[in-house]
């Protein structure tokens, strides 16, 4: 059994309203049909009646078939609401009311993301048409961070082929695709986000290690100093904000995931080659270790998706495919629990 799997029950259990702003995507179609009749969300999708019957008869489903509820933005009642709403969120940033209305009128991800904002929506998922880069902005400009998290980041759920030594078959990598060079105290937010993700998802104590090439001072060097003191100012955080997680760092890999190795190396560190949480130091090497173990190792690379947000907004590939996006709404609806 997949994690996606165990994870569709907790989402069938909770159906979150998901929006969708892609409604003229035949794919986004299909996978919203298909989180409807398996019950594991209930999307909104945005469009106009033209777009969707369109995307409706290259998709060979309907909408109603799952008695999915539509919008388009230019002429929903809500888009005086929201554009009010958005306009008291970036008025100090020189918007106007005017712009306010035309930007949600014109631009669906902002329409959708101000849905999830005023909590019309629990989540939202999109990025098959939309660019990465239009997302986050939309996320940033309607939602916001978590109080006390100052940048948003992204994890890979890694759905190992065999287990690790201590049993753990699934593993949250972080950051893999937003923050390229993270200062000490942005992983320090980085790993507070990623052990929301991992309690949220799994279920269970995440176990993070910051990982490096040294272990507990095994070799001298500035970017060892930023892993150690992400770790030291993680511990206090966490102590502080009474997180039920256990740190450790900075640690070579081996010794975060190795019970022999970390043993030797890490005697009275509080990881002991169980970790399930990793947080890597740069986007440079998260992007290429989840690559290595994903096409050496054959697990199964889920993600990425957005964390530190103050409400659940994901990024698709635009590439992607229906299982891909229905995937997506899983993990959506469980990040907003």
């Amino acid at each position: 059994m997949s994690i996606l799997d165990i994870m569709i029950p907790k989402a069938q259990a909770q159906s979150r309203s998901i929006v969708l702003p892609e409604g003229q995507d035949p794919r986004v179609i299909a996978a919203a049909v298909k989180a409807a009749q398996n019950n594991v969300a209930k999307p909104l999708v945005l469009g106009t009646p033209a777009e969707i019957a369109t995307a409706e008869a290259a998709a060979g489903v309907t909408l109603a078939s799952a008695n999915i509820t539509s919008i388009d933005p230019a002429t929903s009642e809500l888009l005086p609401r929201l554009a009010a709403a958005f306009y008291e969120r970036r008025k100090a940033k020189g918007l106007s009311q005017e712009q306010a209305l035309n930007t949600l009128k014109q631009e669906r991800l902002y329409f959708g993301a101000m849905l999830v904002s005023q909590d019309l929506a629990r989540g939202m998922v999109a990025g098959s048409i939309a660019s990465t880069g239009d997302m986050l902005r939309s996320a940033f400009h309607c939602v916001g961070t978590v109080p006390g998290i100052k940048l948003a980041s992204s994890f890979f759920l890694m759905e190992l082929k065999q287990p690790t030594e201590s049993g753990d078959t699934t593993l949250l990598f972080s950051d893999c695709a937003v923050n390229p060079c993270p200062t000490a105290e942005q992983l320090v937010d980085i790993a507070q986000a990623t052990a929301d993700s991992y309690r949220k998802l799994i279920g269970q104590t995440p176990r993070v290690a910051f990982l490096s090439f040294s272990t507990k001072g095994s070799a001298k060097h500035e970017l060892v100093d930023k892993v150690s003191a992400a770790a030291a100012m993680t511990k206090h955080r966490f102590s502080e904000m009474h997180i039920d997680a256990i740190v450790d760092g900075e640690l070579q890999a081996d010794t975060a995931l190795v019970p022999s190795v970390s043993a030797s190396k890490n005697k009275n560190g509080t990881i002991q080659g169980d970790a399930n949480v990793l947080i890597f130091p740069d986007l440079q090497a998260a992007n290429i270790s989840y690559k290595l173990v994903q096409r050496l190792a054959g697990a199964t690379a889920l993600g990425p998706f957005l964390q530190g947000l103050a409400k659940p907004v994901n990024d698709l590939s635009r590439g992607c495919t229906v299982d891909d996006i229905f995937g997506a709404i899983v993990i959506t609806a469980l990040q907003s629990s």
